[in-house]
């Protein structure tokens, strides 16, 4: 390999995102040499996407310029595909990325994983037409430049994060028909009465109201189907006032939050299970079940943003050795995860939901495997095996999260979570720089230990 494409690391940060930034800077200011690594060519992660047409929020801003004042080794567009562990005991591990300059291989004597969260999405009858999306997802194209300007959209599925993306999207130009979440009005009271326990989440709430002003809010309201020939036509609402169909171009719909792990699986760690979905599992101190390995924010378990954030300052500590100042945040880190909890009561998913998708919706869009196709299989390998599903592009992200959550199967019951290196698709060149046990005796840049 290149002198240039080995780097050593004291703490490694994987994800930039609020818990990665947090993670980051305090891990810097303790001495470290730390370096942040992050798929995207900007910081924030997805809560904090770069907006083509807006300025950023003041909270991103400083985070992002308090980690290039902190001196920390910030590497864009850069995916790891792959993990190992070194021979040496003074460097416990390496990760292979691939970037816009080729391989890198990461070595580490402590690793934060800030992974975050991607969305979950469920089938339903259209699911598939073009102009159909996640709430998250059309959020996220929105700050890239999605020309919106005048499109009939609907915002539809459950959680707070509806209110941000109808609230992105209009700011963007979209006519916002309405925001339909699936909570039912006594759920949802129920939230409102408990929110002033979180002063700086109704201070979020209160400052969204001007923005959403005019667009109706409908509880206990679900997406049944969307209709169109070749595109999205009409959307067909179940709600208080039964079946309706709306006209419209764009239906943003989302269910929530799903904790992205396959990196923790690869390396190891424990991944434990809140409801369907994997998470890692964590200590109080934030560490994983492999030694030196840290995890905080979304990965370890669907928090927000400011649990992502104190989450991330606590591994940041610890993996600098700082261990009294991590527990300086525990209290603020069960006030934050309290109201995670109070999330997921809430904002449960009605069972309507889950009896959406019939004998001949698709559930995994990459293979097009209908639902039907899966009868009869009692495990995620045989189905697999047989149909393809989860084979395609996205590696079962989309489809196995959505089959976990509609109870049909889990692909945590394949080895390894069925992930396997790697990650992500690479380029042959970058898997050819794969280190032998022979190149940790060479130091290309002269730091290894």
């Amino acid at each position: 390999m290149t002198r240039s494409s080995v780097r050593d690391y004291d703490v490694l940060v994987i994800g930039a995102g609020p818990a990665g930034l947090a993670a980051a800077r305090t891990a810097a200011s303790h001495g470290a040499q730390v370096g942040l690594v992050d798929a995207q060519p900007r910081a924030g992660g997805q809560v904090w996407r770069h907006d083509v047409m807006h300025a950023a929020p003041v909270a991103a801003r400083r985070a992002i310029g308090a980690v290039a004042q902190a001196g920390v080794d910030w590497l864009a567009q850069v995916q790891v595909v792959m993990s190992g562990q070194c021979p040496s005991s003074s460097q416990p591990g390496w990760l292979l990325a691939d970037g816009p300059q080729g391989a890198l291989r990461l070595r580490y004597r402590r690793l934060v994983l800030a992974t975050g969260a991607r969305e979950l999405l469920l089938p339903f009858p259209g699911w598939t037409l073009p102009g159909v999306t996640g709430a998250g997802a059309a959020q996220a194209l929105a700050k890239q430049g999605w020309p919106l300007a005048g499109k009939r959209v609907l915002v539809a599925g459950s959680g707070p994060l509806l209110l941000a993306a109808a609230a992105t999207l209009r700011r963007h130009g979209a006519q916002v028909l309405g925001i339909h979440e699936q909570a039912s009005m006594r759920a949802l009271a129920g939230f409102a009465l408990q929110l002033p326990r979180w002063p700086g989440k109704l201070a979020q709430a209160l400052a969204l109201g001007p923005q959403l002003a005019g667009i109706g809010y409908r509880s206990g309201s679900v997406v049944v189907a969307a209709h169109g020939d070749g595109c999205l036509r009409e959307v067909e609402i179940d709600g208080a006032r039964g079946r309706e169909r709306i006209a419209c171009g764009q239906l943003a719909v989302g269910y929530g939050l799903v904790p992205n792990t396959e990196l923790a699986q690869l390396l190891g760690c424990r991944i434990e299970h809140a409801g369907a979905h994997p998470q890692v599992a964590v200590d109080a101190q934030l560490r994983t079940s492999v030694e030196d390995v840290f995890a905080a924010g979304e990965a370890v378990g669907i928090g927000g943003r400011d649990c992502a954030l104190v989450e991330g300052a606590i591994a940041g500590h610890m993996a600098a050795g700082a261990v009294a100042a991590a527990d300086a945040l525990q209290g603020r880190r069960r006030h934050a995860r309290a109201f995670a909890a109070l999330l997921r009561r809430q904002f449960a998913l009605d069972p309507r939901i889950h009896a959406l998708a019939q004998a001949d919706t698709l559930v995994c869009r990459c293979e097009d495997v209908a639902l039907g196709e899966l009868q009869g299989f009692s495990d995620a390998r045989d189905a697999k095996l047989a149909t393809r599903c989860g084979m395609g592009a996205c590696q079962g992200r989309i489809c196995g999260t959505a089959l976990a959550e509609l109870g049909i199967g889990r692909t945590d019951s394949l080895p390894d979570g069925g992930r396997r290196p790697p990650l992500f698709p690479v380029r042959l060149a970058a898997l050819a720089g794969l280190p032998t046990d022979d190149s940790f005796n060479d130091d290309p840049q002269g730091t290894h230990p």
